[in-house]
């Protein structure tokens, strides 16, 4: 995975943060979603994973005027044969970029949360599964709030991580001027050097490894400890669910493979907690009227919560 992530960084400079999260998301079949203002990197960082890893992309632009059978598909009649037939939405793909989810109404963002947990889509009642790997890559702009549809509870516990994209630092950002002085387009990554250096056997094999990483009865005692001290937090209406204690689970162990060891250690949940668990709580308006955020809650409750030796 290493040489994933210096293919990679052949387009997008100073963003290793969510490049290694991304990577882990794979591992985990876990959706993303990516948070940073416009011209960071979010959609050039999709397209160059998808082009590494040699599997199929689509992105799909949401807009106001998105309608739920625009991402799964609808069923049409073709008057040649005189039958009914599915035509593929743009969810049938292994990695879905969905540019500025939050633009949809939430009709149409509900359109994407039997995806993101059963990994099919039901049209006119007839299942259909969706290729294996799938994953959503998700991203939303968190400084403009016109015209956008704050996602519901439900559909953010369903991403697996939530990434905030920062603007990049002083030398990261001449990095990036001096690579589109010297020609780099990031339209054209075939131009750029991108070459696949992983395929979808490599991720499984990735998954199998993880999966036999060791965790042990007390780390896992742990990670339950800091769950349930989100939901007694006075700041927040709502904590972290179930689904969010194992999501930790995951990524924690998808992070030590990534360290090269074969457990988890109590690191390794500190390290994931935010990215996994700071779009699953809801602040009290009060706590946010006093300039509380989601990662400062869960800054003090990693540092009170008693850690396993």
């Amino acid at each position: 995975m290493s040489a994933l992530r210096a293919e990679v960084g052949k387009a997008v400079v100073g963003q290793e943060s969510a490049i290694t999260s991304l990577i882990i998301a794979l591992i985990c079949r876990g959706h993303i979603l990516l948070e940073g203002v416009p011209g960071t990197a979010k959609t050039l960082m999709v397209r160059a994973f998808s082009k590494a890893m040699r599997i199929d992309t689509k992105r799909l632009q949401f807009t106001p005027d998105l309608m739920p059978g625009d991402i799964t598909g609808t069923v049409i009649y073709d008057a040649r044969s005189s039958e009914f037939t599915f035509r593929e939405g743009p969810v049938f793909t292994n990695l879905l970029l969905a540019d500025e989810i939050n633009r949809t109404p939430p009709k149409t963002q509900s359109a994407l949360l039997e995806a993101m947990e059963e990994r099919q889509v039901s049209v006119d009642g007839t299942p259909r599964p969706l290729p294996d790997p799938f994953i959503v890559a998700a991203t939303q702009n968190p400084v403009e709030y016109e015209g956008t549809y704050p996602l519901p509870e439900a559909q953010l516990d369903r991403f697996l991580m939530k990434i905030k994209i920062d603007l990049p630092q002083r030398d990261a950002e001449i990095e990036v001027l001096n690579r589109h002085a010297h020609g780099f387009d990031p339209r054209d990554l075939d131009a750029a050097g991108l070459t696949a250096v992983a395929t979808p056997e490599d991720l499984r094999q990735a998954r199998r490894e993880t999966q036999a990483v060791l965790i042990q009865p007390q780390v896992q005692a742990y990670i339950v400890d800091v769950v349930r001290a989100t939901r007694q937090s006075p700041s927040l209406q709502l904590g972290v669910s179930p689904r969010g204690a194992t999501a930790i689970l995951n990524t924690s162990r998808a992070w030590a493979w990534l360290s090269g060891r074969d457990y988890v250690s109590p690191d390794d949940v500190k390290a994931l907690a935010f990215a996994t668990l700071r779009h699953r709580v809801a602040l009290r308006a009060e706590a946010e009227l006093e300039g509380v955020t989601a990662d400062s809650v869960i800054e003090s409750i990693l540092a009170t919560v008693p850690v396993p030796r």
